[in-house]
Parts: structure tokens; sequence; C-alpha cells
């Protein structure tokens, strides 16, 4: 009898390691999803539309859903990512001057994007 409450305290905690690594398995590939709708966003920033929004689709599931907003001076966007049950949030702001930094405004003239300034 005592060995057999010993061998079922023992694998008590295995089993809640492997639950765990699961979920945490879960939560990362939402957010590897949610890094990927952010990516797709700030290769994709509309010179005209002051919003953009977009669901990333693969293999028939929703990866993520992004949202993105021209603000005065930048822009936010908003991108979700999905894993089966599991949703990860990620919210950015990047200014029209960083974003000219790195790369992601080429062709563009900050002055046309820059809202706050009246034509």
């Amino acid at each position: 009898m005592k060995i057999i409450i010993l061998v079922i305290i023992c694998l008590l905690p295995v089993s809640f390691s492997i639950s765990q690594i699961k979920t945490e398995t879960d939560i990362d590939t939402a957010y590897q999803n949610a890094k990927k709708g952010i990516y797709w966003a700030l290769s994709n920033i509309p010179e005209k539309k002051s919003k953009l929004e977009n669901d990333l689709i693969a293999n028939d599931k929703l990866c993520a859903s992004v949202k993105l907003d021209k603000e005065i001076n930048g822009i936010r966007i908003v991108s979700v990512g999905f894993n089966n049950s599991n949703e990860v949030t990620i919210k950015i702001f990047k200014s029209f001057d960083n974003l000219a930094k790195e790369g992601y405004l080429k062709g563009y003239k900050i002055e046309e994007l820059d809202f706050s300034k009246k034509k």
C-alpha cells in the first residue's frame, strides 16, 4: 500500500509538468504568429489609407489578426496571434522617424504621412 502511494506521489508532478510544457508550447506558437502579424503590417504600410486590417491565414487556420492605424507622428499596430484556443496580443507604436531609419518608409515622404500638419 505504501509503495502505491509513493508511486502516485512521484508521478503527480510529472503529469503537471507535461501539461505545462504543452501550454507553454501553444502560447509560444501564438506569440510567434502575433509577431508574424507585426512584421506583415510593417512591410505593408499603406500610402494613402489611415487604417489597415487583415487576417493572416495558413493551412485554413487563422494565424493572426492585424490592425494598423496611422496616428499623429507614427503608426500603431495591434496583432493578435492564435494557436488552438490560445491568443496573444502584441501592441506597438512606431514613430515615422524610426520607421524611416529602419527602412520601412522607402519612397514615402514623412511630411505626407504626418497628420499633425495641415495641408
